[in-house]
């Protein structure tokens, strides 16, 4: 009995591999990053520098090379993954609640929620991403700023796409029965239109974390996200691109190919589960 479940379970597994190859390779490479990130022996204290092996190229020793301060690019590379992937995590998870939670009351066709759609649309028109460099510096540099920044760039994103749904599924005829039959707006909101949006913040999700991820790095890179010498993406790129012009070019290309792999394999997640929509 026991084999018979194991190999149910086995081709069950081959199915949803061969069924959903976005999904598995986009959220295997991000969960292979994730436990890389925490869980991975560092082979030196990313945070302490070797004034002795500054600057070496990719070796043995130091199969990423070492910067100009003598820190283990591929230690630093990997610890930087704990920042920024669950930044970029946590970031996307408050986006959408405050998608939800803004998009979902404004999904009724009235003067209000159509004012209100007027105000959100002329806020994007604002250079965002500025708008949170400067709320950053401003506030200082810490996690919970970052966090709102993701939030007012991709927050309006979520409104916008979770408002638009859940219009579209009103004029639904299982809305108008549910009506009919005296269901409460709040029944309504949570029994029809909530469970119909899922598909649709999924793959917003993905490409959202995507972005955050970018916000992280390009933050960091600007010198207003997180301190150092704490390691991050952004950060080492920006160290790393002053010394391109004079030959030393893996300090800066190993966390961006990190940056570059993250956001490959969140897009690939995201038209898997694209793909999956459109096939149910």
């Amino acid at each position: 009995m026991s084999e018979r479940l194991m190999s149910r379970a086995g081709s069950a597994s081959w199915l949803f591999v061969r069924t959903n190859p976005g999904i598995t390779a986009g959220g295997g490479m991000l969960l292979l990053m994730l436990l890389a990130a925490f869980f991975a022996p560092l082979p030196y204290d990313p945070i302490t520098p070797d004034p002795t092996n500054v600057l070496q190229t990719p070796s043995g020793q130091h199969i990423f090379g070492t910067d100009a301060n003598g820190f283990d690019v591929f230690s630093r590379v990997v610890a930087a993954g704990q920042r920024d992937l669950p930044l970029a995590l946590i970031g996307t998870l408050a986006s959408l609640l405050v998608g939800l939670l803004v998009g979902l009351p404004l999904s009724t066709k009235s003067r209000w929620s159509e004012r209100l759609m007027r105000a959100l649309d002329a806020f994007q028109s604002f250079p965002l991403i500025v708008l949170s460099v400067t709320i950053v510096s401003l506030t200082g540099n810490n996690i919970q700023n970052i966090i709102y920044a993701i939030v007012i760039i991709n927050g309006p994103r979520f409104i916008r796409l979770i408002r638009g749904e859940a219009l579209s599924i009103r004029d639904g005829r299982f809305i108008e029965a549910a009506v009919a039959m005296g269901a409460r707006p709040r029944r309504i909101v949570f029994r029809h239109i909530l469970p119909n949006v899922v598909d649709v913040c999924l793959v917003q999700c993905s490409l959202t974390a995507a972005n955050a991820i970018i916000v992280i790095a390009a933050l960091n890179f600007l010198g207003v996200g997180v301190s150092p010498p704490d390691p991050t993406w952004g950060s080492m790129v920006q160290v790393g691109a002053q010394g391109i012009a004079t030959g030393q070019w893996w300090v800066a290309i190993w966390p961006g190919v990190a940056i570059f792999i993250a956001i490959g394999s969140l897009n690939v997640l995201a038209n898997g589960i694209q793909r999956r929509v459109e096939g149910s």
